[in-house]
């Protein structure tokens, strides 16, 4: 559970972060890190999309240089676009400069779609910013938190996971969700690979709709 839904003590390293929304709500809020990944983030939008369902997608800034098509599949689907650094940085390993010149790297991509090709819409970028694997430095948070709205999770499915197979995945999923709920999923090679996204995801949208929960964008 420490992993899959982070106790208070860690929520309160960056009180200003979001974790929850609503618990008054019922009301989901589905994410996905790590794309855009041929194959797997089309995928992905397929399953969202046979369920009219909206997420926010976190994506890496280089992946964004390499599959440009890709990004634009998920802007074109109007789904939001999120910030993940762009080279999926871990900040505890990183200087605040050079971490925090790779988040602003990042963000020129996202907001040039890769290519100047693109047809973007600024619309779908509203400042979000979720750092990998949750690490932030303090200095690197108190600045970031004045230009992002930073988010982190509150259920986290691990599909990642070598350890987990996919039913695993989906019994996280239905253990942990809740009103409020943050929801990471991730539409890369590793999720894909392993054969955890492709059997979880399906099943627990299913689920949380049969569940009654609302899906919502941040």
């Amino acid at each position: 559970m420490f992993i899959e839904q982070p106790p208070q003590f860690v929520r309160r390293l960056y009180p200003r972060a979001l974790w929850r929304m609503d618990p008054e709500e019922k009301a989901v809020y589905l994410t996905f890190d790590d794309g855009p990944i041929p194959v797997v983030t089309p995928w992905v939008l397929q399953q969202l999309q046979q369920r009219d369902i909206k997420a926010t997608f976190f994506m890496v800034g280089d992946n964004i240089r390499k599959h440009p098509d890709e990004f634009q599949q998920v802007v074109d689907h109007g789904h939001r676009i999120g910030n993940h650094t762009f080279n999926h940085l871990r900040g505890f390993e990183y200087e605040a400069h050079k971490y925090l010149a790779n988040v602003e790297q990042a963000q020129i991509f996202m907001e040039m779609g890769g290519d100047m090709q693109c047809n973007v819409d600024k619309a779908l970028f509203p400042l979000l910013f979720r750092p990998p694997h949750g690490h932030m430095t303090f200095g690197q948070y108190i600045v970031l938190r004045n230009r992002y709205r930073i988010v982190m999770w509150d259920l986290v499915t691990r599909d990642y996971s070598k350890k987990l197979r996919g039913p695993q995945v989906l019994a996280n999923v239905m253990k942990y969700a809740r009103n409020g709920s943050i929801i990471t999923f991730h539409d890369s090679l590793k999720s894909w690979e392993n054969g955890n996204l492709a059997y979880a995801l399906p099943r627990a949208l299913d689920f949380l709709q049969e569940e009654g929960y609302a899906f919502k964008l941040l």
